[in-house]
């Protein structure tokens, strides 16, 4: 598929900005209404919080949020310069808050344990992409936002940044089946590095070369933690 061009809008970029602690709470509010079958989602709202709390204070992350016109929280993207040693730490640090946080989701939900122990394989199971370690995690916004242009410019943003940063490429992973995704990171001119199984369903590995491509500019807009 063609890369169109695109020229990112001043005004939507001005309304792009850092993810900071107080955003937590409405980026797990998304996190859960958009990827409400994911298993961090079916940890529960509170689980979320607690995890992107933890995980804004580490130095690997990089997040952003757009704001609507009254200043809330519409979007956010959530990405890591590398996703397997944030998560490792991120883990070591908050063990036990986010264990009790998923308590009771997983006490009422028991099948979501053996998913709980697959996550640790996640980098070994999408080895198409085990190289990189620039990645885009997760993004969302809410339906009303969305088609107007932020996911686009807030993709561009932490492409931007991994760029500024020195990484050459960014992978990301989605469901074979999502449509929509698929769509948005073959417009981007991603490449398809393969399929995987994980969580008892069918991934696939995309990667971005940061410095060919026309849409991404090396641009720092994330101050480092």
């Amino acid at each position: 598929m063609p890369v169109k061009p695109f020229t990112p809008d001043p005004a939507v970029l001005d309304r792009i900005r850092p993810m900071m602690n107080i955003d937590a709470q409405p980026v797990a509010h998304l996190h859960c209404a958009a990827m409400g079958n994911s298993l961090w989602a079916q940890l529960g709202e509170t689980f979320l919080t607690t995890l992107y709390q933890a995980l804004i204070g580490d130095e690997r992350f990089l997040g952003f949020v757009f704001l609507k016109e009254d200043g809330q929280v519409g979007g956010f993207i959530a990405g890591s310069v590398d996703t397997q040693a944030m998560m490792e730490a991120v883990y070591a640090r908050t063990k036990l808050p986010l264990a009790m946080a998923a308590g009771p989701s997983v006490l009422r939900r028991p099948r979501l344990i053996p998913r709980l122990l697959q996550t640790a394989r996640y980098n070994q199971a999408s080895a198409a992409g085990a190289e990189i370690k620039g990645e885009s995690l997760f993004c969302s916004f809410e339906p009303e936002l969305r088609g107007q242009g932020g996911a686009k410019h807030i993709n561009k943003v932490l492409f931007d940044e991994l760029l500024a940063r020195g990484h050459h490429w960014v992978k990301v992973t989605t469901e074979t089946d999502n449509e929509g995704a698929n769509r948005q990171l073959k417009s981007w001119g991603f490449q398809d590095r393969g399929t995987f199984s994980f969580y008892g369903k069918e991934m696939i590995c995309y990667a971005l070369d940061l410095r060919a491509s026309d849409r991404v500019d090396a641009v720092s807009r994330h101050p480092a933690v």
